[in-house]
């Protein structure tokens, strides 16, 4: 099975956020996180995806998750890159 490691992106008129997860149904997850059914932090925001990286196992995704989360720097190269 599949796993991914994405990143979301929300944007309003002072900042965007963004939001790292990991999950093994990539368009169903964003799809929870639009509806205000994904994680708390996400509800009553439009989230775009990003960035998405697949593996195949959930401890590789998960331990990538964790790194993705902690690298604010990283973070933000993929948010200019996007809205470049």
């Amino acid at each position: 099975m599949k796993y991914f490691v994405y990143l979301i992106l929300s944007r309003n008129k002072q900042k965007t956020l963004s939001y790292v997860g990991y999950t093994n149904d990539l368009k169903k997850r964003l799809k929870k996180h639009n509806t205000s059914q994904g994680a708390k932090f996400t509800k009553g925001r439009n989230w775009i995806l990003a960035y998405s990286k697949s593996y195949n196992s959930k401890s590789k995704a998960m331990k990538e998750e964790y790194i993705l989360k902690k690298n604010f720097r990283l973070r933000n190269i993929i948010k200019l890159n996007f809205y470049k």
